[in-house]
């Protein structure tokens, strides 16, 4: 038996201990809002006729304010800075909370669906004034606050190494961090990238803490499911998409532009295909976490408008469905929590494994590869 396997299975387990900190803290509020959030949006809808399609989309997607729910006819929320620029109208900054969810007009503005849209003086969407969106968005405020705490936590966690050196044993936040870190050091590191995984550990290291906190963040009630909005892992798809093609040696573009061994006539078959596969990586990356990200909040949302369905065929079927649904929702928030820490596990993993093979000479880079 490899004499690390013990190591490695204990590094293992710490991951998934510290995922479970974070659920023991969180899930219960999680249920109780999230039916909260339902709720209200079929007390907003009742008159017209109930569709679970455009609930489940107003709850994934972006808006301009932090709603957590609704109290007396109410909304509970925390509006947001709203910055439109119109070539006709010039800039206009103002507060969310002066379009009232859409039933009020401020500054020539109105929300509609979410969307931003200029109006006439009838109140009817202009569609001669084109209206650019520049506001800070939940997404993007949550995106901040996710890159606030990584860099926060990071820098006291480095800080402290500075110090007190490596020599004295971790304590505090620290103790929680060095595991995870040693982990995707030894595991994704070096495994594929060998000797040289120094260079590239500030990058799988910064990827894989901010996707982790930005769904872990997306997992606090009232807030926005920042990893399962398609431009978020676009960008980083994007990221790991350059830093692969400036790390690609001349190894691996002869590999794609004249695959060695190969017949002449099929390499005009081959050749095509492997150009098309840089592309498909990072494309790969992006929509393997968007979907997996949204698919997990569409499920909560889906357990918990279950109840409002059922309620449609008698009170008496709601109330019975009710524990079911939110015993369910409840399971899910505990896997929505490990897939977490999987998701950005893999997505570091993968680049790993995508600039090791941009990397990789003739000789493969497991054989020169230091194992600690």
């Amino acid at each position: 038996m490899n004499k690390f396997m013990p190591l490695k299975y204990l590094k293992s387990l710490l991951v998934v201990a510290f995922s479970l900190f974070f659920c023991s803290i969180s899930f219960n509020g999680k249920a109780q809002v999230t039916e909260q959030m339902v709720a209200d949006t079929v007390h907003e809808k009742s008159g017209t006729a109930f569709n679970p399609g455009e609930v489940i989309m107003e709850h994934i997607m972006d808006n301009h304010e932090f709603h957590f729910a609704e109290w007396n006819g109410h909304p509970i929320a925390f509006p947001l800075p709203v910055i439109v620029y119109s070539p006709q109208k010039g800039l206009s900054v103002f507060i969310s909370s002066k379009l009232e969810h859409g039933h009020a007009i401020y500054d020539g503005y109105k929300l509609e669906e979410g969307t931003i849209v200029a109006v006439n003086e009838a109140g009817e969407p202009d569609t001669n004034v084109k209206v650019y969106d520049l506001s800070l968005t939940r997404n993007v405020v949550q995106m901040l606050l996710g890159l606030l705490v990584l860099v926060i936590v990071l820098i006291n966690v480095g800080k402290k190494y500075t110090k007190e050196g490596a020599s004295k044993a971790p304590s505090g936040f620290q103790n929680a961090i060095e595991p995870v870190i040693t982990f995707i050091r030894d595991e994704v590191g070096k495994s594929y990238l060998g000797n040289k995984y120094e260079k590239y550990m500030p990058l799988l290291l910064t990827i894989f803490f901010f996707i982790l906190i930005s769904t872990l963040f997306g997992l606090i009630p009232g807030s926005a499911n920042v990893t399962g909005n398609i431009a978020f892992t676009f960008t980083l798809g994007i990221i790991s998409f350059v830093v692969i093609l400036f790390s690609a040696n001349k190894h691996y573009w002869t590999h794609i532009f004249n695959p060695p061994g190969v017949p002449t006539f099929v390499k005009f078959i081959l050749i095509p295909v492997e150009i098309l596969s840089v592309f498909t990586k990072p494309f790969a990356l992006i929509v393997r976490l968007f979907a997996n990200m949204v698919a997990g909040h569409m499920i909560i949302t889906c357990l918990i408008l279950m109840i409002f369905i059922f309620s449609k065929l008698s009170i008496g079927a709601g109330l019975g469905f009710a524990p079911v649904s939110l015993a369910f929702t409840i399971f899910i928030y505990f896997i929505e929590i490990l897939v977490a820490f999987i998701q950005a596990f893999i997505f570091t993993n993968l680049t790993a494994v995508f600039i090791g093979q941009a990397i990789e000479d003739t000789h493969s880079h497991h054989d020169d590869a230091v194992m600690i």
